[in-house]
């Protein structure tokens, strides 16, 4: 094949310009996005039934939900959270689900279950994760000058729905736009309880007047002649006036409401605030359609944004959580790694080969082969995303290792004085099959990775993917574009002297050096065997010393605070609580808001806030301040809010959604013995309690609340006659809950409310009363008792049933121990158990999944080398090598400060693969010298010299392609700067194992062959 391709050069020429040609115009045409195309597989079910408390909510709906949904197929795991008027059951599936069957199925559940659920309750609602469903950026909007006036609020959001918000979703590449912070009106009836005594009249009276106003029976349909007509009856009231002026009897008078009550619209009861800045404002998350690109939906925006500056003065328009610089940042750093890990492979060849012809021509293999990547990924439905791109800097190193191979091979035939014709089709020729085995080992690597459960093996197909394309097509180029250019370049001139200037820069003798050294090495190679097993010793200790993580920790300018204050505050002081922690913060904070309370999302996946929770969102201007951030809203909350509940986590992302998790490093989740309930308060505070006394363990506040308890007296209210529903109707007024009615106003729905002025819950119950059957009114104290108590905020049940979570605190022991600290703390109780979860049981199991992933690529090594070299021994030559470069993986991750995590240990389980290829290379050379006659001694030193140079440098250039990783920032880069560690760590000392001690152990296994070989015959 080389024969016939190099005596075609215009042919070969014009057809890798005819593929770079499809490849730059597919390269525009390639999707870029943050992460690849994956489905995670999560749903959510929420329900809201209001007015509802936690223990009725979770006893008749959660719980019905929640067994109906355990039969949903491919389950994996299921967790519930009631609150009061609220309950969200999640979903986890197993990886490979299809997402879009389950959700059909979960919908179907819930249609059964429905029979059984109390008949207020709307439909429950089912979401399902999507990574299209997380907001590109964050629009928030707040008025310059009277943001604090709640009536300009209310016209605030009424303008950004009417005007802002319609105009944003017009634009092609907007699917909607999610909206918080609005507040809306309500109109309220206060009626004057003397007057309404006197002319003896109630509150049902003025209920009966708007029911009977508001009522509507449709459309009727009547024929007239040849013509048939609509009818539409309607009396519908449309603004205040219209509630004001109706008419209601008192015996022989006809009464205007506006006579007997007070009538106002005001704003809504707040239950959820947004704070921009410490001013109340809205927040709009726009959700991009799924085949939209991010910057061209960032560049609409900003343009519409320049106009509403420009036409509403008053406003002002700024952008958080912008996913597209992060985007941008990440893409960018990952092309400016990947560009300069070439550029400084190529310095490396100019280098050692001291002439300029072979590392251009080299050089021409790295672009030639990167546009060809971008065509396969265009055909292959890849995007551009940092695992691909990451899977590319990893390759670049590599794929000028087959070209340097090659040239290098070419040139030594020249050497030995064969044509120019001859040397390009017996060089080439005679390294495609180390080269082959060579590409099969370092892709057969990945292929294990499929054994990885869950998301983790799925999300890097795009990297195996990655590496694979940019080996294949830089083998292609290497083996029919170099040959054919090296001929039209050294045809005239195959053995042009080294240039003068590289070789001043460069003076270095390294066969000569490498000679001298091997020959020492040869010489005491005792010595240095011993030092080689001394070393595999230190690679558990180096194992437990660098720890092991899920996934890297990456730097972050942007975190997210939750903040539970643990007490019953509204939703206005949690506001003032949030405003004076943002006021105590230093200047360096670049953008921070604030989501108080519930909020009114669609989308959102996370469980409803409470009036007593918030999320704060800070942007820093570097990583460090992050942490100091951190600590002192840590300080400031001990100081003045110890009982105050605070986690931090990053910006959600689509990166945060597929791996992020809230769950701690080891939750113990308490059960009761006696009951299917949450264990009593009281016995898990005397549990926590015994263990901080007696083991100085502590752990994370459970979340409870302060009820008022109102009881009534059945008794009572038999002997007065005096039905609950009355007392339910006075409280509901009293408290100013009690709706009765819709007000239709345009687009608009603004409910009316029965209410009286506000007044303390002692003060309504003393100064109440109820009216019975007869007339007579009796107070409401008489009737009814308060009372407090405390119970758990959130109930909290998975497939073992309802339980308390406990979080200890940090470095109070390590997770081993204070599980046998809880296991003795509860040996003898009667009343509590516990399991335990969290993420150290997914770190155990993800650590044995890589062990065996690992076991699995060795063999598939083994098996690929045994085929290549037709024997058992020498693929056992070529691994000796791995347990010292696993070991000096270990010590480049210590050295760096990294984890042993997913991202560095697929890194060593990748280095296993590439580090072999020097080897293979050097292994195949010496069964040739052996082949033409040469001893085993003297076939070691042969091709010890003949692969120096093309060792040294694929090595050099796969360690300096990936260098970049450990200089540039971004989302990209810190994820795979650990792979790149391991990688390079395991290179630089493999490097010296390929070229000294592997040469050693052949040696040893075959010596014997040369003294039966030399041994005279008989």
């Amino acid at each position: 094949m080389v024969n016939f391709l190099i005596h075609r050069p215009i042919a070969v020429i014009m057809v890798f310009l005819a593929i770079l040609f499809l490849g730059i115009i597919t390269f525009f045409q390639v999707p870029v996005s943050l992460m690849p195309d994956i489905d995670i597989p999560e749903i959510t079910v929420q329900t809201t039934y209001s007015g509802i408390p936690a223990r009725e909510m979770e006893n008749t709906v959660v719980s019905r939900l929640r067994n109906q949904l355990l039969q949903v197929a491919h389950l994996e795991n299921i967790e519930s959270e009631t609150r009061d008027g609220y309950g969200m059951v999640r979903m986890k599936f197993t990886h490979g689900t299809d997402i879009n069957y389950a959700y059909i199925e979960c919908n179907e559940k819930i249609d059964d279950a429905m029979e059984g659920l109390p008949r207020g309750l709307d439909r429950p609602r089912v979401v399902k994760a999507s990574a299209t469903d997380i907001p590109v950026f964050n629009l928030m909007i707040t008025h310059k000058t009277e943001w604090a006036n709640p009536e300009k609020l209310v016209e605030l959001s009424e303008f950004i729905k009417a005007v802002i918000v319609k105009r944003i979703e017009q634009l092609p590449e907007v699917a909607m736009v999610d909206l918080t912070g609005s507040m809306e009106p309500e109109l309220v009836i206060k009626p004057d309880n003397d007057k309404m005594k006197s002319l003896g009249l109630t509150d049902q009276d003025i209920l009966r007047t708007l029911e009977s106003n508001s009522a509507s029976i449709g459309n009727l349909m009547v024929r007239e002649g040849y013509y048939q007509y609509h009818i539409q009856f309607t009396n519908y009231l449309k603004n205040l006036e219209d509630v004001a002026n109706l008419y209601l009897g008192s015996g022989d008078r006809m009464l205007q409401i506006k006579e007997i009550a007070e009538l106002e619209i005001r704003p809504q009861e707040r239950r959820g605030i947004f704070l921009n800045r410490e001013k109340t404002g809205l927040c709009l998350a726009l959700i991009k359609q799924s085949d939209a690109r991010m910057e061209d939906l960032k560049s609409e925006l900003d343009k519409l944004i320049v106009e509403y500056q420009k036409n509403y003065p008053e406003l002002n328009f700024e952008i958080e959580k912008d996913q597209t610089k992060i985007l941008t940042y990440s893409i960018g750093n990952l092309k400016q790694s990947l560009w300069s890990g070439a550029l400084l492979a190529m310095i490396v060849m100019f280098l050692f080969l001291k002439d300029f012809r072979s590392p251009v021509l080299i050089a021409f293999s790295i672009p030639i082969s990167l546009i060809v990547c971008f065509l396969l990924f265009y055909l292959f439905g890849i995007s551009m995303n940092i695992i691909s791109l990451s899977g590319l800097v990893l390759a670049v190193g590599m794929m000028i290792d087959n070209s340097i191979i090659v040239i290098d091979n070419i040139n030594q035939y020249l050497d030995r004085g064969e044509s120019i014709h001859k040397a390009c089709v017996h060089g080439t020729n005679e390294v495609i099959r180390p080269l082959i085995s060579s590409g099969l080992t370092t892709c057969a690597v990945f292929i294990p990775l499929v054994f990885l459960s869950g998301i983790s093996g799925a999300l890097f197909y795009d990297q195996a993917i990655a590496v694979a394309i940019g080996l294949t097509s830089s083998f292609l180029v290497s083996i029919t574009l170099i040959p054919t250019l090296f001929r039209l370049f050294f045809v005239r001139n195959p053995k042009a002297a080294n240039n003068s200037f590289l070789s001043r820069i460069n003076k270095i003798d390294y066969e000569k050096a490498y000679e001298q050294s091997f020959s020492h090495v040869f010489k005491y190679r005792a010595i240095y065997l011993t030092v080689f097993v001394l070393l595999l010793l230190v690679t558990y200790p180096l194992y437990r010393i660098i720890g092991v993580s899920q996934f890297p920790e990456m730097d972050q300018t942007e975190v997210v605070t939750v903040l539970d204050w643990n007490e019953p505050v509204h939703v206005e002081e949690n506001a003032r609580r949030v405003e004076s922690l943002m006021q105590s913060l230093p200047d360096s904070i670049l953008q921070f808001s604030g989501m108080v309370g519930e909020q009114q999302f669609i989308l959102s996946r996370e469980a409803e806030r409470t009036a007593s929770e918030a999320e704060v969102y800070f942007r820093l201007n570097n990583p460090d301040s992050v942490d100091r951030v951190i600590k002192h809203i840590q300080d400031y909350l001990s100081r003045y809010y110890p009982l105050a509940k605070v986690s931090f986590h990053p910006p959600e992302n689509i990166f945060e959604a597929i791996f992020s998790s809230d769950m701690p490093e080891l939750l113990t989740q308490l059960t009761s013995l006696t009951s299917q309930e949450q264990p009593p308060l009281e016995d898990v505070w005397r549990f926590t309690d015994s263990l901080a006394r007696t083991g100085g363990l502590e752990f994370v506040p459970v979340p409870v609340h302060d009820q008022i308890v109102i009881e009534v007296d059945p008794e009572r209210l038999l002997l007065y006659k005096v039905t609950f529903s009355e007392i339910t109707d006075k409280l509901e007024k009293a408290f100013n809950q009690k709706r009765i009615g819709i007000l239709k106003t345009y687009q608009r729905f603004i409910p009316i409310l029965l209410a009286t002025d506000q007044k303390s819950v002692i003060e309504i119950v003393n100064q109440t009363f109820v009216r019975n059957a007869d007339g007579k009114e009796y107070a409401l104290s008489s009737l009814v008792t308060l009372g407090h108590e405390q119970q758990y905020k959130t109930i909290r049940a998975s497939r073992i049933g309802e339980f308390v979570p406990l979080e200890a605190r940090s470095g109070k022991g390590s997770v081993p121990q204070i599980m046998q600290e809880i296991r003795d703390g509860l040996r003898n109780s009667t009343v509590l158990q516990a399991d335990f979860t969290g993420t150290w049981f997914s770190q155990k199991t993800l650590m044995r999944e890589l062990m065996l992933v690992l076991l699995i690529s060795v063999l598939l090594l083994y098996f690929i080398l045994a085929a290549q070299f037709e024997s058992f021994l020498q693929p056992l030559i070529v691994l000796v090598e791995l347990p010292i470069d696993i070991a000096a993986a270990f010590l480049m991750l210590w050295i760096f400060g990294e984890t042993l995590n997913l991202m560095s240990a697929i890194g060593i389980i990748v280095m296993a693969g590439i580090i072999i290829n020097d080897s293979i290379l050097k292994i195949d050379t010496i069964n040739r010298t052996r082949a033409a006659g040469h001893t085993v001694l003297e076939a070691v030193h042969i091709a010890g010299m003949r692969r120096l140079k093309p060792i040294i440098m694929t090595s050099l250039t796969t360690v300096l392609g990936l260098a970049p990783f450990l200089f540039f920032k971004g989302l990209g880069s810190d994820l795979q700067k650990p792979l790149a560690l391991a990688i390079m760590g395991g290179m630089t000392i493999g490097t010296l194992v390929s070229i000294y001690i592997v040469p050693i152990v052949y040696w040893a296994a075959y010596r014997k062959e040369d003294r039966k070989r030399l041994q005279p015959e008989d």
